[in-house]
């Protein structure tokens, strides 16, 4: 097997992972998994996509990740994954899709207007 390459996104954060055959080994911007993301909760999610299909000790992953917050990163990261597993196996779709794994997030912060206080706050009115 090829090593795959796949991009994942969310809010600002960019995950670039590079799968390649191995002991289920997931390095994280030079750094093991637990060292990275040590709540339970982002490992989670980190590995979810892993986990549903079972491949979890099959595919050693290098991810390089920048921008935006821990949780936004964790799920740039399982983004990527599940894309990564699809392309290796087109079965694997029909377990990610219903899971909601191969959706993008498109929610992001909304831009600061001019004349506002924040992107929908104004400042306050006066009549008279």
């Amino acid at each position: 097997m090829d090593t795959i390459h796949t991009i994942g996104r969310r809010k600002t954060a960019v995950a670039r992972i590079y799968v390649s055959e191995g002991k289920g080994k997931i390095t994280i911007n030079n750094r093991d998994l637990k060292k990275y993301f040590p709540t339970a909760s982002l490992q989670y999610k980190v590995q979810q996509a892993l986990t549903l299909t079972k491949t979890k000790t099959a595919f050693d992953i290098k991810v390089n990740v920048f921008g935006g917050g821990i949780t936004g990163q964790a799920e740039a990261i399982r983004l990527a994954i599940a894309r990564a597993l699809v392309k290796m196996d087109a079965e694997n779709r029909t377990i990610l899709k219903p899971e909601g794994l191969l959706t993008r997030d498109p929610r992001m912060v909304e831009r600061k207007k001019f004349g506002q206080k924040k992107a929908r706050k104004k400042y306050q009115f006066s009549k008279r």
